[in-house]
């Protein structure tokens, strides 16, 4: 495996097109953010930005309004509990107690979406690596992967500070695609924010917009210039793996 800072060789792609349905005949790998798109970690996120509020006097938030930053991490969630942005004093504190409060409650009530298990087994039974890439601390990921139950199937977790960038920068996807030994172009990452669409672009990969996922943006997924968009996880397969 490569070292994790060492900028990865860019692997000359293949690009895919706008066209969907081309993307099963090239695709060799799978790579999916974490939050969002595999797992709904939604309701322990804000459960541990809710309690940086209670601990403060504040009623909680609203789940709905703050369950689209769920993809957005510390940024987002406690932009919108709190409307302190990063350059902020208050900032650190904040992100601190939410961070103590989050890693405290891990796994709570996270799962993955609904079609994810059957769409991981189907890829396993083709032999098609999929691994995952999310900006969230090695910390925290490492730990909710085993959680999930994603550890032993992932062909590699390249987390937020796997790499000196984080997406939308290229960079982790690249590494990734080294770790699995397969180029870019035969790659689809799968991710439910604008960041990991304009990541996947830049990496030379085919990219598929979950908007079943939190999708916090004024824009929305049909806007993203993703190669495809798909409304269930269920949708994914039929994408990435010719008919058997």
């Amino acid at each position: 495996m490569p070292d994790m800072f060492e900028p990865p060789a860019r692997v000359p792609a293949t690009p895919f097109g706008a066209d969907a349905q081309l993307l099963n005949g090239n695709v060799r790998a799978v790579l999916f953010d974490l939050d969002g798109t595999l797992a709904d970690t939604a309701l322990d996120l804000v459960a541990a930005v809710n309690k940086v509020r209670t601990d403060r006097g504040l009623a909680p938030g609203p789940y709905e309004t703050l369950r689209l930053q769920a993809s957005h991490g510390a940024r987002g969630l406690i932009g919108s509990a709190f409307g302190v942005a990063p350059e902020d004093a208050a900032f650190p504190s904040l992100r601190d107690a939410f961070l103590a409060n989050y890693e405290a409650a891990l796994c709570v009530q996270s799962r993955l979406f609904d079609g994810i298990p059957a769409l991981l087994e189907a890829l396993a039974a083709r032999g098609m690596p999929w691994g995952i890439v999310t900006n969230k601390a090695a910390r925290l990921t490492d730990p909710l992967v085993k959680l999930l139950g994603l550890a032993e199937g992932a062909a590699c977790v390249v987390s937020g500070d796997t790499t000196p960038h984080s997406k939308p920068h290229p960079a982790p996807l690249l590494y990734a695609a080294e770790c699995i030994g397969i180029a870019p172009g035969r790659i689809v990452y799968v991710g439910d924010d604008l960041r990991d669409i304009q990541a996947g672009k830049a990496a030379g990969m085919a990219t598929v917009a979950a908007a079943y996922g939190y999708c916090g943006d004024s824009l929305t997924p049909a806007e993203w210039q993703a190669d495809a968009v798909v409304e269930h996880a269920g949708a994914i397969a039929p994408l990435v793996m010719l008919p058997a």
